[in-house]
């Protein structure tokens, strides 16, 4: 079985890894997201005493996924110091000269998913992550969703919260889902250092799940996914997979009728199967997808 390595490009850190196109990842390590010359540095320290067959790069975003456009593989208007227009599946390539799938960190999480983790067996999901930004990818009829682009599910308008003033943190849209309900947002809103220091009942995980059950309710009304699998720094928090839950049943009122959704929701809205590995079992994905291309 030939070997495949995978980095899961994140906006706080990246992880690189190998493993096989079975997903299994065989070996990991993780680093900052500093400047791209220090990053890409520790990439090819990982990989240099490494034997690989293919890449896959799973990367924050947005991105250019588009082959054939002349900057496909580049990191391109993020709002991530240092990296906007950062051609890194070019980089990537003159280093380890192996064939490369690219696409965003979510999308790849999703592909992994449905492969190999809570949506395995389904025919469509989505993967949200909500963590220092908010993306999304889909799954639908057992490909990834790309059109002009991919997906930017993260940006999509949400009304806000009565009880929220806070002007949201997104350089591009302010107040968009992710300006109101990243990481970032929660520190900021209720000033505090890192989002964990809130309790548990604290009344920043009901406002969070008010924002992000009204961006469920647009995904399942547009998508109509069959499993919804959350991740994330700030899916860690356990209470709010059913807080979202009900107010996502609240949102619906019963208009979309289906037993994932009336009665078995706790199912439905789910964390990770693969758990921290999804991202580089997604990568995983890619790189496999590269070499049958």
């Amino acid at each position: 079985m030939k070997t495949l390595g995978a980095i899961e490009a994140g906006g706080t850190k990246f992880v690189c890894g190998i493993g096989t196109a079975d997903g299994r990842v065989l070996d990991r390590a993780s680093f900052p997201t500093t400047t791209p010359d220090e990053t890409i540095r520790k990439v090819f320290d990982y990989f240099a005493d490494k034997r690989i067959d293919a890449m896959g790069i799973g990367s924050f975003g947005p991105i250019d996924p588009i082959p054939g456009s002349p900057t496909y593989g580049y990191i391109t208007t993020t709002p991530k110091p240092y990296w906007t227009n950062f051609n890194l599946v070019g980089a990537v390539k003159d280093q380890l000269k192996v064939p490369i799938g690219f696409d965003t960190d979510v999308n790849g999480a999703a592909l992994g998913e449905s492969r190999w983790g809570a949506a395995q067996g389904l025919d469509s999901c989505l993967y949200i992550t909500v963590g220092t930004g908010i993306g999304a990818g889909a799954v639908v009829g057992g490909k990834l969703i790309h059109g002009l682009s991919h997906p930017e599910m993260g940006h999509i308008l949400v009304p806000r919260h009565p009880g929220d003033p806070y002007e949201g943190t997104c350089p591009y849209h302010r107040d968009c889902l992710e300006g109101l309900a990243a990481g970032p947002a929660i520190v900021k809103r209720w000033n505090v250092q890192h989002g964990t220091d809130l309790p548990a009942d604290h009344p920043a995980w009901e406002m969070e799940a008010y924002y992000l059950a009204q961006a469920l309710m647009n995904y399942v009304l547009i998508l109509s996914p069959e499993k919804i699998v959350m991740g994330g720094g700030v899916m860690k928090q356990a209470q709010l997979f059913p807080l979202i839950a009900e107010k996502l049943q609240q949102l619906l009122n019963g208009y979309v009728q289906h037993p994932s959704l009336n009665q078995n929701i706790e199912s439905y809205i789910v964390p990770p199967g693969l758990g921290d590995n999804a991202g580089l079992a997604g990568a995983l994905a890619l790189a496999d997808a590269a070499i049958n291309s």
